[in-house]
């Protein structure tokens, strides 16, 4: 029996010496990454102008949308990178399979009959400086109404207006697909 149990003691010991605590530097509550010894870090000494093209299905509506949360891992991998947070310039334009994350809880219930799960995420991204946007033809294409839209995100001509006047402000495209 007390074998066992230094065997079992012992695994735990180990296990728990192997594991890693996840880092949220920018956005507290998601986004979680991880310190990678060794690894080149992004220059703490320029400013990023980023503007996202997000069109990432979100096909667990119980779920916040994958491509959001990456928002929030890019924006902290740069904080654990040394980067300060008013040196990171994000602009998202949710356009396709993203739409929905953009409906206030009231539409976002009356279509699927829960609560938007991406709502404290895009909070904590207005907190942290990202400008969202919602692509006005995607809208359209969903017969969304205006009213429906959550009222920290913006409405765009299109996604496409909004990422190239970005692009033309200095702002480099990543797409979330």
């Amino acid at each position: 029996m007390k074998y066992s149990v230094t065997i079992f003691i012992v695994l735990i010991c180990t296990v728990n010496a192997f594991a890693q605590k996840g880092a949220n530097p920018i956005i507290k509550n998601y986004g979680t990454i991880y310190e990678i010894e060794g690894a080149v870090n992004p220059d703490s000494e320029i400013e990023y102008k980023i503007v996202v093209d997000l069109k990432t299905l979100q096909r667990d509506k119980e779920s916040i949308n994958p491509g959001l949360n990456n928002v929030a891992r890019m924006l902290n991998l740069h904080g654990l990178g040394g980067v300060k947070a008013e040196n990171l310039k994000v602009a998202v334009a949710i356009h396709g399979g993203a739409t929905d994350v953009i409906l206030n809880n009231e539409a976002y219930r009356k279509k699927y009959e829960l609560d938007n799960p991406n709502l404290k995420l895009i909070d904590e991204l207005k907190e942290a400086g990202v400008e969202l946007y919602v692509c006005g033809q995607s809208l359209l294409a969903r017969n969304y109404e205006h009213e429906e839209v959550n009222t920290q995100i913006k409405i765009g001509l299109s996604m496409l207006t909004v990422v190239t006047t970005y692009m033309h402000k200095g702002y480099h495209q990543m797409v979330f697909n």
